[in-house]
């Protein structure tokens, strides 16, 4: 747990770690409490060092990270003001689908207009991708240390179908939250341009009502003493 935290706060990749975590907790208790121990485990972990890295990121690296990392991922800057109002929504399908890399958009999530809580509540997207981690981890534990009275070729099996499955749900969370967070990208394009639309259209009113009387009959062609 504690490892997991010093690696996210200092942008050591996870995937090993979780691996790890997994194949350390099937070995010693089985794949099934090994998944279990393992995912609470690098979650725990894994969701202090992203608060962490959240807090420097706001208060004591803000300069570091506007200038190193949001510019990297210009994305965020384009909804960044939507944040603001949707923040737990886009964070969660960002942690679903990892546009972005884990320990990247940790420090970046500081500079953005989400609030600590949804960034918090927003974490539980990571849970996925942890848990088919350490059911990988732990298979390969499992295995190692296969009791003697389950016949390999049925654990093997097992294993396989499980994998199978994991792989299935994450990528189907995966594509879903890509899909969505395109949607918001595009809303937020369309809304931009309708806002600069109205603002010429705006500006054209003005100019017209701000046009002395006889200018404006010359423009119509209309006498307006008569």
């Amino acid at each position: 747990m504690g490892v997991y935290f010093i690696a996210t706060v200092c942008f050591v990749p996870g995937s090993l770690l979780t691996l790890g975590s997994g194949f350390v907790f099937g070995s010693a208790v089985g794949v099934g409490y090994g998944v279990v121990l393992a995912s609470i485990a690098v979650f725990v972990g894994a969701s202090l060092g992203s608060i962490a890295a959240f807090l420097l990121g706001r208060y004591l690296m803000r300069d570091c990270v506007r200038r190193r990392l949001v510019k990297k991922y210009p994305v965020i800057e384009a909804i960044d003001e939507a944040l603001q109002n949707n923040g737990l929504k886009i964070f969660l399908l960002l942690r679903l689908s990892p546009i972005v890399p884990f320990n990247a958009i940790n420090y970046i999530a500081g500079v953005t207009g989400i609030s600590l809580k949804d960034y918090v509540i927003a974490l539980i997207g990571i849970l996925p991708g942890t848990i088919l981690y350490c059911f990988i981890g732990a298979s390969a534990g499992g295995l190692a240390e296969a009791e003697q009275g389950v016949p390999q070729p049925v654990t093997i099996a097992s294993i396989v179908v499980g994998l199978v499955l994991a792989f299935i749900a994450v990528f189907i969370a995966s594509r879903y939250a890509k899909k969505e967070f395109n949607k918001i990208i595009e809303q937020k394009k369309n809304s931009e341009a309708g806002e600069g639309g109205r603002n010429e259209e705006d500006d054209m009113m003005d100019v017209e009502e701000g046009l002395p009387v006889d200018e404006q009959s010359v423009e119509t062609g209309v006498d307006m003493d008569n």
